[in-house]
């Protein structure tokens, strides 16, 4: 029943709602609770959904839900990758969520290469908060609560971690950064339709894309997606690794999204498939053997480091001779 539900999730519900929807905004002060959960595709017809519970529930009401498990674990590393400290929150996520989000220590980061400083701001924060919200969210939303397990956002030093349990809709990375369209199914359909209403994740499907962008502004790695064992892994990496990679996407704007998420793999030295080492060698973006890749000599060029490219490639046969 509506005694089951936390009055002040609702009243926080409102404003999201509210904030989503600026043109209700003056209507919506005369719907009752009742009115107000129906009007967001939170309840059906005045009845309790599962969504309501997960949403709005008070913290003794996700028992409700079992065996579904509505719990956010967050755990906070240090730089030894020792556990210094963790939480646990559940129902009602819409304050749950916030209470993860600023548990989280967004420290400042600057930028020590001079000829970035000419190109980003000094000093920013690692990790974007849209990125955070929006990867939390998007846990929350696609989580697969048939498997009774949590949600886990794990800080480190210098990157937060998100894994929920479900294998990943778009199948791939790349379909979303082609298709930049919404998926035509979800796993938790109410759900998701549901917090969207609230303006927790994004309403077009393109949450994933700006990320994406967000990263690239900062020159920072691409979001890395991790998928195995009926789980999705996100990883934000909150500083510059590599700085040939990070002048590159200020001195090369043809690169799409994909092309940057193939050359963040490879300055983080994670795996490439043989088709896109062909494809970045026919853009001339790599060069070096498959096991030993590295940016091509026109990049080197083009971020001023023809020193570390002379390393990696050695000396032409006329040198020699």
């Amino acid at each position: 029943t509506f005694d089951n539900l936390d009055p002040d999730a609702i009243k926080e519900a409102r404003k999201m709602y509210a904030k989503k929807h600026e043109d209700l905004m003056v209507e919506m002060k005369s719907w009752d609770d009742v009115k107000f959960l129906n009007k967001a595709k939170i309840t059906k017809q005045g009845q309790i959904t599962n969504t309501a519970i997960l949403l709005l529930g008070r913290t003794e009401s996700e028992h409700l839900i079992s065996p579904a498990v509505a719990r956010i674990r967050w755990i906070y590393k240090d730089s030894k990758g020792e556990e210094k400290d963790f939480s646990i929150e559940t129902c009602p996520f819409v304050i749950a969520a916030n209470t993860v989000y600023r548990k989280i220590r967004n420290w400042k980061y600057r930028y020590m290469n001079p000829e970035l400083l000419s190109l980003v701001p000094d000093e920013l924060d690692t990790s974007d908060p849209f990125i955070i919200r929006e990867a939390l969210n998007n846990a929350i939303a696609h989580q697969d609560y048939g498997r009774y397990g949590m949600i886990n956002v794990i800080e480190e030093e210098d990157r937060l971690i998100f894994t929920n349990l479900g294998t990943f809709i778009p199948n791939s990375i790349k379909n979303v950064l082609i298709n930049d369209a919404p998926e035509e199914h979800y796993r938790n359909r109410f759900l998701a339709t549901a917090m969207v209403e609230l303006g927790m994740v994004d309403t077009i499907g393109s949450g994933i894309r700006r990320m994406f962008n967000k990263q690239r502004e900062r020159l920072f790695p691409m979001p890395d997606y991790e998928f195995s064992d009926d789980r999705v892994k996100v990883t934000i990496i909150g500083k510059v690794v590599d700085i040939d990679y990070a002048m590159l996407l200020t001195k090369d704007k043809t690169l799409t999204l994909l092309d940057i998420e193939m050359l963040s793999r490879l300055q983080t030295h994670r795996s490439l498939t043989d088709e896109e080492i062909a494809y970045l060698r026919k853009r001339k973006l790599i060069e070096g053997r498959k096991n030993a890749l590295y940016f091509a000599k026109s990049v080197a060029k083009a971020t001023g480091q023809k020193a570390e490219y002379t390393r990696n490639k050695g000396f032409d046969d006329n040198y020699y001779k």
